[in-house]
């Protein structure tokens, strides 16, 4: 090709010869095309997550936890019973904080708040014959995620926590054995009984989260596990409907339908809801 840098020699510039005038723009070219491919990578469960560091309450024990990085997952949507659904991780099985030295466990968001008889009273009933070896895989399963939740439901009952605690934490358990069944039914073969055997255990965490969260409305301060009391009441109405209490889940939701001050994403699930209870879906 013509070196069409020819007569920049006088101004002392050589071998322009050799420059080629879409060099540079090739190598742009190629250093997006490597940056946009990074950016397609697969980001794994374990990406998502971080360690983060607990003194737990009962036994001063320090240790780490894995927890999902907030700022890193992205909502995908949410079942009708306010599931929240993530890309990428289920975060719901990072939420059970355990302390593996005494077996103290809770929900993320209890895990501190705790009263010396209540933590006289698990020494008592758990740590005493609690033994656990971490197995320090990278991310939980759902049975290690199932297990964490059940010590912490075990947790608050021995403590004799709120009623809407126990409540939450059946509600917490119950979708992790929905997230388990939906994994299994992804995979082409699977252990028919099993699955239904998780649709049962799920069933029955519901009607206890139904029964915690009802016995919890009329005695319980707002906001109670991170709701008003709309949000509430249409969980109630859904849980009911799911249970197979239809009267109360209609009950339930006409308080929603004609509350003031309701959320508009509240409200629209639930006329969703009623009109679900009206088809008999």
């Amino acid at each position: 090709m013509k070196n069409i840098f020819a007569g920049l020699e006088s101004l002392g510039l050589k071998g322009t010869d050799k420059v080629d005038v879409f060099e540079e723009k090739t190598e742009e070219k190629a250093h997006e095309q490597a940056e946009h491919q990074e950016k397609k990578k697969e980001v794994t469960e374990e990406d998502l997550l971080f360690e983060k560091s607990y003194t737990c309450p009962v036994c001063d024990n320090e240790f780490k936890s894995k927890m999902v990085r907030t700022g890193k997952v992205r909502l995908a949507g949410a079942d009708s019973d306010l599931r929240p659904k993530y890309m990428g991780v289920d975060a719901l099985k990072y939420d059970a904080v355990l302390c593996p030295k005494c077996g103290y466990a809770a929900l993320n968001r209890y895990f501190n708040f705790i009263m010396a008889r209540q933590a006289a009273n698990i020494k008592e009933q758990i740590s005493k014959t609690f033994t656990y070896e971490d197995k320090e895989d990278k991310v939980y399963d759902y049975d290690d995620a199932i297990m964490r939740h059940k010590l912490a439901l075990l947790n608050t009952v021995v403590k004799n926590g709120k009623n809407s605690e126990r409540a939450y934490t059946c509600l917490k358990l119950a979708w992790l054995y929905r997230g388990k069944r939906e994994m299994l039914l992804q995979q082409e073969e699977h252990d028919k009984d099993e699955v239904i055997q998780l649709a049962t255990e799920e069933k029955e965490l519901l009607t206890n989260a139904y029964e915690g969260f009802e016995s919890a409305f009329s005695r319980e301060d707002f906001p109670m596990c991170g709701m008003d009391q709309y949000t509430l009441l249409y969980l109630l109405a859904e849980l009911a409907r799911r249970i197979g209490d239809n009267e109360a889940a209609a009950r339930h939701v006409s308080k929603v339908l004609v509350g003031k001050n309701v959320q508009k994403r509240i409200k629209d699930k639930a006329v969703d809801l009623k009109e679900k209870l009206h088809t008999h879906e």
